[in-house]
């Protein structure tokens, strides 16, 4: 059974706005994460407060424990991509993901300024 993320680590979380393994740009307000995971490798608890997308860029198994104590299993497709618009500093989230198959999992990730300064 997979143990909820613990309070230590929903606060290291909530501090931590690391998303991927690698930031490659940050430029006008978006910032472009790479994100690679070996299998059973974990990227640590981490906050979502800004809107962003991510797209799978292999197909691959991950486990996503949240801040609110839920566990999701996760089949990822090559292709497969998820859009959150409607985050900010009054509506984030915690999560950490750990590759649960048997290859490298990748993703790119964008984020957004939610007030992009004109």
């Amino acid at each position: 059974m997979t143990m909820p993320l613990s309070t230590a680590e929903i606060a290291a979380g909530m501090a931590n706005g690391r998303i991927g393994t690698a930031l490659v740009l940050e430029d006008r307000g978006m910032r472009v994460w790479h994100l690679r995971l070996a299998p059973g490798e974990t990227l640590a608890a981490h906050r979502h407060d800004r809107p962003y997308f991510w797209t799978a860029l292999t197909a691959g198994q991950g486990r996503s424990r949240y801040g609110d104590g839920s566990v999701a299993d996760v089949t990822y497709q090559a292709g497969d991509t998820r859009y959150f618009p409607d985050l900010g500093p009054h509506k984030a989230f915690v999560h950490d993901l750990t590759n649960t198959g048997t290859a490298e999992l990748v993703f790119v990730t964008a984020e957004f300024d939610p007030h992009p300064q004109g």
